[in-house]
């Protein structure tokens, strides 16, 4: 079993305390290794042990104002920040300044640049870490507001997909209804059961995928196999679907009911007007790592003298808009159209599968 690794940042309290005790325990060396090499003696290692110490400490209390200080108005913080910080270098020089008088040189007392030094020295050091906390904790912001976005515009791209999909339900619905409407007023009660028997075995297996997710391209075939049953009570022998099915692209996943609407349009623009019905074929293929599907009709096509009327429902337009939603650039939307009849819309979409984690 693979152990997944964790983000440093993803504990700020672990990784705070870590980085804290890291670059003391590295001032503390630094300094020893450097009174040792100029023969400053073993009081020098107590020297800058206490210095160590102190410097420690400050920093955490430095952090707990910072803490506060982050989240205020830029101009507060960063006065505020600068007396905090002119204060513990104050502090610190004082007590570098006792611990050098009472540990490395008895009786010295450093007075004017010898104590200016220390405390700008000191200054240099608590400047540095107040810089280095603020842009770690800066950037940990700036990743946590990110990250709020990304979540927030995938919601609102969810709910748009959302408002898409619930938009074909609907539409197809009161269509379906219509024509069992018809044979109930012409009575032909057993075809109007067998409809209703059929939409309720389409709506069943429709529901179960939510409406922003995606389905195998075997799965939306399936469907489309149960919305023509319906429509074939229609029209019997006028509607004639062929389905040419790739086996490599059945599990390539794509946003459920992509196609319904695409038969739905043949049906309406293709079969209906012609009294000797139509063909509605339904390809997919794969080429490379792309999934290229094709809804085609032998239906009349568009002229420069004819042109297919608008659909009352969502239709092309609704189909463009959830491809945008699932792929933004990464797709390709075409309609075409023989002189000689016959209407086509092609779909490219990046070839995806859900892949099985081991158990």
């Amino acid at each position: 079993m693979r152990l997944q690794q964790q983000p440093f940042f993803e504990d700020k309290n672990r990784a705070f305390w870590i980085l804290q005790s890291a670059g003391w325990a590295g001032y503390f060396i630094l300094r020893t290794l450097s009174g040792i090499a100029n023969a400053m003696g073993w009081s020098f290692v107590v020297h800058t042990a206490l210095l160590t110490a102190t410097g420690y400490s400050l920093t955490l209390l430095m952090a707990a104002a910072f803490r506060r200080l982050i989240r205020m108005r830029p101009l507060v913080t960063w006065l505020v920040s600068i007396v905090i910080v002119f204060v513990a270098a104050a502090s610190f020089s004082a007590i570098e300044t006792w611990s050098h008088a009472t540990f490395v040189r008895p009786g010295a007392r450093p007075e004017g640049l010898q104590f200016l030094g220390a405390i700008l020295l000191t200054f240099s050091l608590l400047v540095a870490w107040s810089a280095l906390y603020y842009s770690i904790n800066y950037y940990l912001l700036l990743e946590e507001q990110t990250d709020q976005l990304l979540r927030l515009e995938h919601q609102a791209s969810s709910a748009q997909l959302a408002m898409l999909r619930y938009q074909l339900n609907p539409h197809f619905l009161f269509n379906t209804l219509n024509s069992i409407s018809t044979l109930v007023l012409l009575k032909q009660t057993d075809r109007a059961n067998a409809m209703l028997s059929r939409l309720s075995s389409f709506l069943r297996y429709t529901l179960v995928n939510e409406p922003t997710g995606q389905v195998t391209v075997s799965q939306e075939v399936e469907t489309l196999k149960l919305y023509l049953e319906i429509e074939k009570m229609r029209f019997e022998n006028r509607l004639r679907p062929h389905f040419l099915i790739d086996h490599t692209v059945a599990r390539a996943r794509l946003p459920s009911l992509l196609l319904q609407p695409l038969v739905e349009n043949a049906i309406k623009y293709a079969v209906t007007p012609q009294e000797e019905g139509a063909d509605i074929s339904i390809e997919a293929r794969r080429n490379v790592d792309r999934v290229i599907i094709t809804v085609s009709d032998t239906g009349p096509g568009l002229d420069a003298t004819v042109e297919r009327p608008e659909s009352t429902g969502v239709g092309l337009a609704n189909i463009r808009d959830r491809l945008a939603q699932a792929y933004g650039t990464n797709h390709r939307f075409e309609t075409q159209s023989d002189i000689r009849g016959g209407f086509r819309v092609i779909i490219e979409i990046p070839y995806q599968i859900e892949i099985e984690e081991p158990k």
